[in-house]
């Protein structure tokens, strides 16, 4: 039964320019069958905590003596992983906020990112999602392509692709949309036309990925 996890981040789902697009995805999905099944966690109306403690960062076989006495261990951070490793395909809305990630996505990928658990360590060299696709669709507010002049500011997608493609060993797929702020910003008012063809673009793109991948 293929099953997708399907992370929003976007602060407000009134006007988001991310959950649009995620959420063409995740229907394009359960429009292949009934067994493809989908667990949408909204990061922002349930937000991961911080770390409780930096043994969390490590398998408990890798935590030292002393916070292997101190027994850590966090429900929170249990839940994620196995929220995650159930997933056959991953699917993330990561707005650009202060040109890198939303806070509360930060924290999901601090919880999932595991030495020795998820990322291969020491003689612990197992990677259990090594194989899998996940899907970042990254909106941002102004223009980041290539070759312009704030193409090295996007800090948002650039450590997404580290932990989940070199660091889990994922199959990275980036679909991103410039100049949503061209709506709201009257500078950016003649960029419109192109920041609409920008979102039915990734939209048209986050269908067929859904559709190759169940």
């Amino acid at each position: 039964m293929p099953h997708l996890l399907h992370l929003d981040s976007a602060l407000d789902p009134r006007a988001s320019s991310s959950r649009p697009v995620t959420a063409a995805f995740a229907q394009a999905w359960r429009a292949l069958g009934p067994d493809h099944t989908v667990t949408h966690h909204d990061l922002q109306a349930d937000p991961p905590p911080h770390l409780a403690h930096a043994a969390l960062h490590w398998a408990a076989p890798l935590r030292t003596a002393d916070e292997a006495a101190a027994e850590v261990d966090d429900p929170v951070q249990r839940a994620l992983l196995d929220e995650l490793l159930a997933a056959d395909v991953l699917l993330v809305g990561a707005p650009m906020y202060n040109w890198s990630l939303p806070s509360t996505l930060k924290a999901w990928v601090d919880h999932v990112h595991v030495l020795g658990t998820t990322v291969p360590f020491g003689d612990r060299t197992d990677q259990p999602l090594a194989g899998r696709t996940a899907v970042v669709v990254s909106s941002r507010g102004a223009g980041y392509a290539p070759g312009g002049p704030t193409a090295g500011l996007d800090h948002t997608v650039p450590p997404l692709a580290q932990v989940l493609g070199q660091s889990f060993g994922m199959h990275v797929e980036v679909v991103t949309l410039d100049l949503t702020l061209a709506g709201r910003v009257p500078a950016m008012a003649p960029l419109a036309g192109d920041a609409e063809a920008q979102r039915v673009a990734a939209t048209t793109r986050v269908q067929e990925l859904a559709r190759a991948l169940g």
